[in-house]
């Protein structure tokens, strides 16, 4: 059993002119992920949930001044940011980047000997990677091309999740995956990360603005995030509250506070 566990977490945001105040952006968020647990975190645009993912992470804009993050009880928060990815901490990030003159097959077999301590085997890697490809629907040519270079946001998402499915991490934050994905690959990229809980027994923390993903991705717990921090969590029931009513019983709540 693994846990992510974080505490009264608040977190301010640099802004581009290094002379400005920073942003408080995350004020006093409070959750624990388990494995085998998938939580979904719900709320309107810059409530904060994407800092919240970039905090875990370990982005460097982002400064954590009170509270903690653990993982088993270990401070995440003293880890560089290539420990926590060792640690089993993953990362699908809202808007993957370009990786220019760096393959995808090498950027995914140097990502996993990273991870995993050592190489995988050549012809076992080959096999491994093949069956994660088809599973996504990757054509395997991408696997010669530049990491994102060149493709379209929905080939870009499924990267992600055959990263998500190699690495084989221990929480997986997935940020607005669903986002810029049509009805086909929002399929496919949720099988993805169904099958990478059912075989791993992974947590996932799973942002989003659209309860659309969790047709396939059935979440345990929902959190509603406004202002910076968790407002209301229960079951999938609250999704389909948020589906019919949207946010403005929490955001009027949250003005009035």
């Amino acid at each position: 059993m693994t846990t992510l566990e974080i505490r009264d977490l608040h977190v301010d945001v640099a802004q581009s002119d290094a002379d400005a105040e920073p942003i408080h952006i995350l004020k006093g968020v409070n959750l624990a992920v388990s494995s085998g647990e998938t939580h979904a975190i719900m709320g309107p645009n810059g409530s904060g949930k994407s800092t919240l993912s970039y905090a875990i992470a370990g982005h460097p804009k982002y400064q954590v001044t009170q509270g903690s993050i653990t993982l088993d009880g270990e401070d995440v928060l003293e880890m560089s940011v290539d420990e926590r990815a060792r640690a089993g901490l993953f990362l699908a990030m809202q808007y993957p980047v370009e990786v220019p003159g760096v393959s995808m097959s090498n950027f995914l077999r140097t990502a996993a000997t990273s991870v995993r301590g050592e190489a995988p085997k050549l012809r076992h890697w080959v096999k491994e990677t093949k069956e994660a490809m088809t599973a996504l629907e990757i054509d395997p040519s991408f696997g010669e091309r530049s990491v994102n270079e060149g493709f379209s946001g929905g080939e870009k998402k499924r990267h992600e999740i055959l990263q998500l499915g190699l690495l084989k991490p221990r929480i997986a934050i997935l940020d607005e995956t669903d986002s810029g994905l049509d009805v086909d690959a929002l399929r496919v990229v949720s099988e993805g990360v169904n099958q990478y809980k059912d075989r791993e027994n992974g947590g996932v923390l799973l942002i989003t603005h659209y309860t659309r993903i969790l047709r396939y991705i059935q979440p345990d717990f929902v959190h509603v995030f406004v202002n910076g921090r968790i407002v209301e969590s229960a079951g999938p029931e609250l999704a389909d509250e948020l589906e019919e009513n949207g946010y403005v019983r929490f955001t009027s709540a949250a003005a009035a506070g």
